[in-house]
């Protein structure tokens, strides 16, 4: 008789809530990622729920027509199953709807990771005013993280 290994529970994104600030914070944490002020742009996040465990998140800080993207983690045990990459296009649609033209974000870690999904390198003297005053490029971040930038709307390949 052949063994059949249960299904893993699905994975679901949606908007995070309030009760999600604890986790998120401790995935960041695990990460070894900024998750000091995080939580006052709880409004534009994401999460992925495993069996009601949140198991990833994303999102961003906005700054009129451009976002801050923030926090991207995901679980140690689902990396590199594409959540990452789900979370990203997500987030996307959710800042096309509010209006935003263009995302930034500093990374130390995972820059062939955002490069994959169309960013690329900009000096940081290159990002608006209203980016480059948020505390991650400030203080979170280190000088030597990389700035990355993209269109949220990406054009198709031709």
């Amino acid at each position: 008789m052949r063994m059949v290994k249960p299904a893993a529970a699905p994975i679901a994104i949606s908007a995070a809530v309030p009760d999600d600030e604890a986790a998120i914070a401790a995935l960041l944490r695990e990460a070894a990622l900024p998750h000091e002020d995080f939580a006052g742009h709880l409004a534009h996040f994401l999460v992925a729920r495993r069996a009601g465990a949140v198991v990833g998140a994303v999102g961003f800080e906005l700054h009129g027509r451009s976002a801050l993207l923030r926090s991207l983690v995901v679980a140690p045990t689902l990396r590199g199953n594409g959540l990452g990459d789900q979370l990203v296009r997500r987030l996307a649609a959710v800042a096309r709807r509010k209006k935003v033209e263009r995302f930034y974000l500093l990374t130390t870690t995972a820059e062939a990771f955002f490069a994959g999904r169309g960013f690329q390198r900009v000096a940081r003297q290159a990002v608006p005013a209203a980016i480059a005053a948020t505390r991650e490029f400030n203080s979170l971040c280190p000088v030597s993280a990389v700035c990355m930038t993209r269109a949220v709307v990406i054009a198709a390949k031709s």
